[in-house]
């Protein structure tokens, strides 16, 4: 897991940006084609009682390349803290839109989410990739990346709201790939 602050400073527009960054790797003891299958079963699982609801919006391969391009809106159920919560008008559920690209010829599944409410205070973009192991075709790399940005309305609270993303998404992390291993635990079981 690597934390990273970004700040760009621009002098001719006076623009200063400021983003936190989430990264988190891990390799998954199971073949490319069973994860990308497995993918589709993750949720809803024990460990990740937050997501309560995933609805697939479109789906279609490109009849070219053969990629799978799925787009899902996602329903989560999460507190957060108070000040925010005061800010969003107390509303404890939250959606995202998830876009999924799964390439067979090159055994790469990668999901670019991003947050759909709230996203006039904070911007959190997340991508996820799969891709088969180089060196060992029956592991599979994972990678995840998450930039958290906060809007210019509370940038006076943007380092306190942004680490209490962070924290949450390295929480969620660790909780979902427990939850994705038990999964791929017991679709393996069930073959």
């Amino acid at each position: 897991v690597r934390l990273l602050f970004l700040r760009v400073i621009s002098k001719k527009n006076f623009i200063i940006f400021d983003m936190k960054l989430f990264e988190a790797t891990h390799t998954f003891f199971y073949n490319w084609s069973q994860v990308s299958v497995a993918n589709w079963r993750k949720y809803p699982n024990a460990n990740c009682p937050h997501v309560v609801a995933i609805d697939v919006l479109d789906r279609h391969v490109d009849p070219e390349t053969g990629v799978l391009r799925t787009e899902r809106l996602i329903t989560c159920h999460q507190t957060i803290p108070g000040m925010l919560n005061r800010l969003c008008g107390g509303c404890t559920i939250s959606y995202a839109r998830e876009v999924s690209e799964i390439d067979p010829q090159n055994k790469v599944l990668k999901m670019t989410s991003c947050n759909l409410s709230m996203n006039h205070l904070i911007n959190v973009t997340e991508t996820v990739t799969y891709t088969e192991d180089p060196t060992n075709p029956s592991r599979t790399l994972f990678k995840q990346e998450a930039r958290i940005k906060c809007g210019e309305s509370i940038s006076r609270f943007a380092g306190y709201i942004e680490n209490f993303f962070i924290q949450r998404f390295r929480d969620n992390a660790a909780l979902g790939r427990q939850g994705f291993e038990n999964v791929l635990m017991g679709q393996g079981e069930a073959a």
